[in-house]
């Protein structure tokens, strides 16, 4: 037994040991960001495809169990919602945080837009001032609402 401890000791001898500490995780204003960029990006994807008449669907991982109860990764579409809809003739685009509209400013919660390029052009703008910090505060507090959501 003494001589199978004595290799493991010996093993970690030749590593070079240290105290390390993980640092902090990101900014989480800045993650919040992102998030919503990424899901900006995604609405412009499916505005052009919508544009182009064709249908838009995102990859996502999924772990399954096959037969054998072993866990295997597999690629599955996933249907993503439009954050547009038709208001009396003309489409009122909203920006969503999870579940929660993002409010534009004090009054209004959406973007009037004539055509599916104006949507477009639009969620373009919106993603400059969602990466330029604009939208912080209304991020932040549609995260804060989201959270409270989950707390009950």
């Amino acid at each position: 037994m003494n001589t199978n401890k004595e290799q493991q000791v010996a093993a970690l001898q030749g590593l070079k040991l240290i105290s390390a500490k993980r640092q902090v995780q990101t900014n989480p204003l800045l993650y919040r960001r992102s998030k919503l960029v990424s899901r900006i990006d995604e609405q412009i994807l499916l505005a052009q495809a919508a544009i182009e008449q064709r249908t838009y669907t995102k990859q996502r991982a999924r772990s399954v169990k096959d037969e054998h109860g072993f866990r295997s990764t597999i690629q599955t579409q996933v249907r993503v919602k439009q954050w547009w809809f038709d208001n009396n003739g003309k489409l009122a685009l909203t920006i969503r945080y999870g579940s929660r509209v993002i409010a534009l400013s004090p009054k209004s919660n959406a973007v009037e837009c004539a055509t599916l390029k104006d949507v477009v052009a639009a969620l373009q703008v919106i993603r400059a001032a969602v990466e330029g910090g604009e939208l912080d505060t209304q991020i932040t507090q549609a995260s804060e609402r989201l959270r409270e959501g989950f707390k009950e």
